[in-house]
């Protein structure tokens, strides 16, 4: 490639840049597997900022199944005020199986209704991609990350063009293995951010990469 495409490629890159940094609203976009802890971060955010949960976390899958908004959620960073949306979305899954609801307690007409609701979640969320300007990945870092719907949900970020953040969630576990995600993913380039959604671990170096990439 020549040196005068890579200049141009650069001014392009740079002019979107611009763009993004200089809008004030933002849509702020939680993705990522059932049970990765998006909706504990999302309380943990909305809490730290409007001091209110905006969900319920459950240890059954696909708790969340259609999204979770907080509006007027702001950030003021080195004078700058900038206002952003805050949207928890539905766990992303290839396949719903309403059978692994009853292995929760549900009787199989209500686990039916759950996996019909899940999936329609699934499309609410992918729709709203179209609306979404910076995103972070959830992943739960007691498992292997290198998912096929993690690669799927990275995959639909890029081709939109969307900022993102990789928060490795659940470090708090004996069994999370933060440098198995960033091996995962290191050849992508994104921030890899361990932490504990639950415990608040590392909450403060989240905020600082979400500042770089919304301001």
């Amino acid at each position: 490639m020549s040196d005068v495409v890579n200049l141009m490629l650069q001014k392009l890159l740079e002019l979107i840049t611009n763009i993004f940094r200089r809008k004030r609203h933002v849509n702020l976009g939680l993705y990522g597997s059932p049970n990765a802890g998006k909706t504990t971060l999302a309380n943990k955010i909305a809490k730290d900022f409007v001091g209110k949960e905006i969900g319920t976390a459950s240890e059954i899958p696909h708790e969340t199944r259609t999204i979770n908004r907080l509006e007027n959620v702001v950030f003021n960073h080195n004078g700058n005020k900038l206002e952003f949306t805050l949207l928890d979305m539905p766990g992303i899954s290839t396949k719903i199986d309403y059978r692994e609801f009853m292995k929760y307690g549900l009787n199989k007409k209500e686990a039916q209704q759950r996996a019909r609701e899940a999936t329609k979640g699934v499309i609410e969320a992918i729709k709203m991609l179209e609306n979404v300007d910076a995103a972070i990945l959830v992943l739960d870092a007691t498992e292997d990350p290198y998912t096929e719907v993690n690669l799927t949900i990275l995959g639909n970020l890029e081709a939109k063009k969307i900022p993102i953040i990789i928060a490795a969630n659940k470090i708090d576990l004996e069994n999370a293995d933060l440098e198995r995600v960033k091996n995962a993913f290191s050849d992508y380039g994104y921030p890899i951010i361990g932490i504990s959604a639950l415990k608040g671990h590392n909450i403060d170096k989240l905020y600082e990469e979400l500042k770089k990439k919304i301001n």
